[in-house]
């Protein structure tokens, strides 16, 4: 949710040109609850950072997983692993995992454009 204000990227008619079809953008609810602790109780740049990702993620509809309990990288893992669902993330770890299982990954390639590694 960062890459928009790090590299002043539209990322959602980035997502349009991409994937030239109808999506619908997602954001899990223990990802929106990092999201918001980051904002509150987060250094001055991660509190900026947050508070930013937070108005773009107003655009996603949020999938409730409930009390979710773990990492919010761990429910992106089962999620999408569950919906084969493409998932936008810049984290090396989580991207090589997503790939581990066959999930497309959509990621800022050289600080100006997005890329999607494998299929959708």
């Amino acid at each position: 949710m960062f890459v928009p204000l790090q590299f002043k990227i539209d990322i959602f008619e980035e997502l349009k040109t991409l994937l030239n079809r109808n999506f619908e953008l997602v954001i899990l609810s223990p990802v929106k609850r990092e999201l918001e602790k980051l904002a509150v109780k987060g250094s001055l740049k991660n509190r900026r950072e947050a508070s930013y990702a937070l108005k773009l993620a107003e655009r996603c509809t949020v999938v409730d997983l409930g009390e979710w309990v773990g990492d919010p990288d761990e429910a992106i893992v089962k999620v999408a692993g569950e919906w084969k669902c493409p998932v936008f993330t810049n984290d090396g770890k989580l991207r090589k995992r997503l790939r581990d299982i066959n999930v497309p990954v959509i990621y800022v390639r050289q600080k100006s454009r997005l890329e999607i590694d494998g299929r959708v």
